[in-house]
């Protein structure tokens, strides 16, 4: 008889996005991200960083300062737009999006050019803040299906000495 405690597709995927999220060096916001097709095949993971030759040593990780220039936002890729970019070429039309947090109203311009079709979250705790809104609005409009992962699972653990 064959196993049933296994995680569902939703799950596996989600997963893979939070474990992307783990390679975020971001001090206060850990994100990640991965772009799946119908055949359930992943094209592509991201998480939030600095771009590709852009010390993470070297630019700030700071949330406020005097100037916009010290802080995190001008520089970071969110792990939506960089999920989209890793996949270098790859078609991503028609494919889903998992992701920890609500794409913003930027990463939601890039999602639709894109042609994904479908966004699943796992949290919308900026729900009400005008980026978000704006998010929502656009990404609605497109026609880009919207769903909250919802699962009886509270956790999935990796145990890394598995096997050995």
């Amino acid at each position: 008889m064959k196993r049933q405690d296994y995680i569902t597709w939703d799950e596996y995927f989600m997963g893979v996005a939070l474990l992307a999220a783990e390679r975020s060096k971001d001090p206060n916001t850990q994100v990640g991200a991965c772009i799946v097709d119908d055949g359930n095949r992943i094209v592509s993971t991201g998480y939030n960083g600095f771009p590709y030759g852009c010390s993470d040593d070297e630019y700030p990780w700071s949330r406020s300062a005097e100037k916009t220039e010290d802080t995190k936002y001008g520089y970071v890729v969110h792990a939506e737009l960089n999920a989209i970019l890793n996949a270098r070429g790859r078609n991503v039309e028609g494919t889903r999006l998992y992701v920890a947090l609500f794409p913003c109203n930027e990463c939601a311009k890039a999602i639709i050019q894109a042609g994904i079709k479908e966004v699943i979250y796992l949290s919308d705790k900026y729900a009400n803040t005008p980026g978000t809104l704006i998010s929502k609005r656009m990404l609605k409009s497109a026609g880009i299906k919207l769903r909250q992962l919802q699962t009886e699972k509270e956790s999935i653990t990796l145990d890394l000495r598995k096997g050995l």
